[in-house]
């Protein structure tokens, strides 16, 4: 098997989607299950559909093509504001829409209309996190202004929260988000289907409250992939950490100082490195090198096993310490989080291999 490489397990994924659909629906609450870490890969959206996710969200056009194109017939929302470039294909493939500004679902009004469908549009609401989101004292016009367009079906509002600045979802901000999903339905006389609250960074918050108000939707991604929730990237209780792994092969492994010598600069990178940095009272002499470097992952997302040590990584490398000497030839096996992962996706060195009945690359 090719190296380095993704493993994907898909048993893994659907168990812990299962486990946190039945969480949600207890306190009656939807998950809309993200696939833009997996690139909308058809495998992993037929096991999420499986495990019981109300639908399917993603933040490229792109990938949502690919989930259609692999026979997925689901509800798909499109999580990151249309671009007016694609319009089209978000009206043609896409059932639902995030958005903020009127210009843009005026678009995918017309777009509807050439096309022959209605669109479902949720208007996304700033609550703090500095992100997308029309402010609340203007969520009444614009709901108002798509109620006017054709085509177009208002489905609900939503908001973002954890994402840019690290805003914490809590009773505060979620009650905001009920109170203008009700002053919504009460001054134009309709009925919200969807109040989404936000991502895998409100699993906290749901396990603290009684009630959980309107919201009846989050977007669930890191928590189902990886099994932890982002805010502490703590492990949520009774879900696979190793769901998705990245595995390097080791090309070098030699005795070396465990401090630099000579004057110290910027590394590749830019980022000079001080030499209270490198720890020589740690007994590992051994400094082995392996095939993966930061064009493929952020090194800083990376857990290795136990008694290695991850001691940097240029462009092409990944510079580990151990005790004891790595063969040459023998491969490591990293937990990402959730950046690393989407950078490791995304690399074209990087293969998939998914787990499932029929194990294969992709």
């Amino acid at each position: 098997m090719t190296a380095p490489r993704i493993e994907i397990d898909l048993a893994k994924i659907g168990h812990n989607a299962r486990v946190l659909v039945a969480a949600c629906a207890a306190r009656g609450i939807s998950v809309a299950a993200v696939t833009k870490a997996m690139l909308g890969c058809p495998e992993v959206g037929a096991t999420l559909v499986a495990a019981g996710v109300s639908s399917l969200a993603d933040s490229r056009i792109e990938n949502i093509e690919r989930l259609r194109r692999g026979g997925l017939t689901p509800p798909v929302m499109l999580i990151r504001s249309p671009m007016l470039s694609q319009i089209n294909r978000v009206v043609a493939s896409a059932d639902i829409s995030c958005n903020t500004e009127y210009s843009i679902l005026r678009a995918l009004s017309a777009a509807a209309v050439r096309l022959d469908r209605r669109h479902a549009v949720v208007l996304m609401v700033e609550l703090g996190d500095l992100r997308e989101g029309v402010l609340p004292e203007c969520l009444i016009e614009l709901a108002g202004r798509t109620l006017g367009l054709a085509n177009l079906d208002l489905r609900g509002i939503g908001t973002n929260l954890a994402c840019q600045s690290g805003v914490v979802p809590d009773e505060t901000n979620m009650a905001q988000l009920s109170a203008m999903a009700d002053s919504v339905e009460a001054t134009y006389g309709i009925e919200l289907k969807t109040v989404s609250g936000g991502n895998s960074a409100n699993l906290l918050w749901l396990s603290d409250i009684e009630d959980a108000g309107r919201v009846n939707e989050l977007r669930l991604g890191e928590s189902i992939l990886l099994g932890r929730q982002p805010l502490t990237r703590g492990p949520i209780d009774g879900l696979h950490l190793d769901a998705v792994s990245i595995v390097a092969e080791v090309i070098e492994s030699k005795r070396k100082a465990t401090t630099p010598t000579g004057q110290l600069g910027q590394t590749a990178f830019g980022q000079p490195r001080l030499r209270g940095e490198f720890d020589s009272s740690v007994p590992r002499p051994w400094q082995s090198l392996l095939a993966l470097g930061r064009q493929d992952i952020d090194p800083d997302g990376l857990l290795a096993p136990d008694l290695l040590l991850i001691d940097g990584a240029s462009s092409d490398h990944l510079v580990v310490r151990s005790e004891e000497r790595l063969a040459i030839g023998s491969e490591i096996r990293f937990m990402p989080d959730y950046a690393s992962l989407v950078r490791a996706m995304t690399s074209p060195f990087l293969p998939r291999f998914i787990r499932s009945g029929t194990p294969g690359l992709r």
